[in-house]
């Protein structure tokens, strides 16, 4: 297939050339794989500037999407790639091929850094977001990594997804902390101030007045940030909450678990050790059914597989995709209707072909690099998650370029009274953060000049 770039992709290109260290915040649906393997492309063949190249990406993206896009496209056939992915035995055999790029899920990274005596002089980490967690083994490889290489991109739509405190690690990655500072004490004590606290102890932090536009003014040299609505035609997005009401008598028990952190039913007890584990249980309440202590599932209600089973009906034909959180609302919904998990490759080309009905898939994993929006427009949430990420990236595998519908439905089974309705208002709150983000660092596309930085 021929590459017709927009106007954006070209500008996108050519800043990554241009930059050595590039954050790209490229919205979903933009086409962020082929625009950097099209940098890559000329950064190898027309200027010799890289020669081998390290791609970290999720599992199935790693697998499926960067090799199907180096295929796909006839200006980047020159280009092979080795996938470092599956058993030991697998990954040395790949390492032992002779390509232009090697791509490895994000999980092995530590064990590639460990192993591997390949030097990459480019690395690309698809999705920079999941190294926010400065205390994980793929952050400590690639901070251990990072001095050896000349050339690294990151690319995300979600640079902050919980708050501006991910982005130090983010950047610690890029830059090796000429921006936000060499260690996590350095930019906590410079843009925030404790919030939470018990004593000693803080339990979380919050900007410092100004420190947005100054953490932002930071990161503008190497940063350039691109929103879908902003450059494609988008279909209309409709987002509702469908309302459910529990029963006095279900109600009482949620209130019951809520109060005491301890639930006496006939099928076990349920006990919640902290806060987050007592936002877990309650979920699982808001959605109809609970782990007990001893891995039992008590069912407390059905009024939201009710409300499933209307709005798949509802839909006259056209096929639902139900994200769900907890298997036991996988299981509640495969025995309550005909349905089927979106697992393997095969399931994700029958979605798309229009051969299954109602889809289940879990948040994490339709969080990157799915393509299903040629299978359907209507997403439900039967159960909702607490990461703005996941929760805008499953979104966006059917609010994206390709969706043929010209509305995309997402709907939203809440239950009345219940953690459900904080949820949302926490995911709407968490998006201040992150739409501030990506409108600090717009790119202007009226820009001629490509060293100039590029942002608003």
């Amino acid at each position: 297939m021929k590459f017709m770039p927009h106007e954006y992709q070209k500008y996108a290109i050519e800043y990554i050339k241009s930059h050595p260290v590039t954050a790209l915040f490229l919205d979903m649906g933009l086409g962020k794989t082929v625009t950097t393997l099209t940098a890559i492309r000329d950064l190898m063949y027309d200027t010799f500037e890289v020669q081998r190249v390290l791609v970290v990406a999720p599992l199935r993206v790693a697998r499926d999407t960067w090799p199907d896009e180096i295929k796909k496209w006839d200006h980047l056939k020159c280009l092979t790639c080795s996938v470092v992915v599956g058993s030991v035995a697998e990954r040395r055999r790949a390492l032992q091929q002779d390509a232009d790029i090697y791509i490895v899920n994000r999980e092995n990274l530590a064990w590639l850094y460990e192993n591997s005596r390949l030097d990459f002089d480019m690395v690309v980490l698809d999705e920079l977001s999941s190294f926010k967690n400065y205390q994980s083994k793929r952050f400590r490889a690639m901070k251990a990594l990072r001095p050896r290489v000349k050339r690294i991109v990151g690319l995300t739509g979600t640079p902050s997804g919980n708050g501006l405190m991910d982005l130090w690690a983010e950047f610690r990655i890029l830059d090796m902390g000429k921006r936000l500072g060499r260690y996590i004490s350095q930019y906590r004590n410079l843009y925030f101030q404790p919030d939470k606290r018990n004593g000693m102890v803080v339990y979380s932090y919050k900007p410092l007045p100004g420190a947005e536009e100054a953490i932002y003014h930071q990161i503008a040299d190497i940063t350039v940030s691109m929103k879908a609505t902003d450059y494609l035609k988008m279909p209309e997005l409709v987002s509702v909450a469908k309302e459910v009401s529990l029963s006095e008598k279900e109600k009482e028990r949620y209130d019951e678990l809520k109060k005491s952190l301890v639930l006496e039913l006939p099928g076990g007890e349920v006990t919640a050790a902290n806060a987050a584990s007592l936002t877990l249980k309650l979920s699982q309440m808001a959605n109809g059914a609970i782990y007990t202590d001893d891995k039992d599932v008590v069912t407390i209600h059905d009024r939201k597989l009710d409300a499933l089973e209307d709005l798949a009906e509802s839909a006259n034909g056209k096929p639902v995709l139900v994200a769900c959180w907890f298997k036991h609302d996988k299981d509640r919904i495969q025995k309550r209707m005909e349905s089927r998990e979106l697992k393997e490759p095969k399931d994700f080309a029958d979605w798309n072909a229009g051969k299954i009905p109602v889809a289940l898939i879990h948040p994490a994993s339709a969080g990157h690099g799915l393509n299903l929006q040629q299978g359907g427009s209507i997403l439900v949430w039967f159960g909702l998650t607490w990461s703005l990420e996941l929760y805008q990236q499953t979104n966006a595998r059917l609010w994206r370029q390709g969706q043929q519908s010209r509305t995309v439905i997402i709907q939203h089974i809440v239950a009345k009274d219940t953690i459900d309705e904080r949820i949302l208002k926490v995911l709407e709150h968490k998006d201040g953060t992150q739409a501030a983000l990506i409108e600090a660092v717009k790119a202007d596309l009226s820009m001629t000049k490509t060293g100039n930085g590029g942002i608003l």
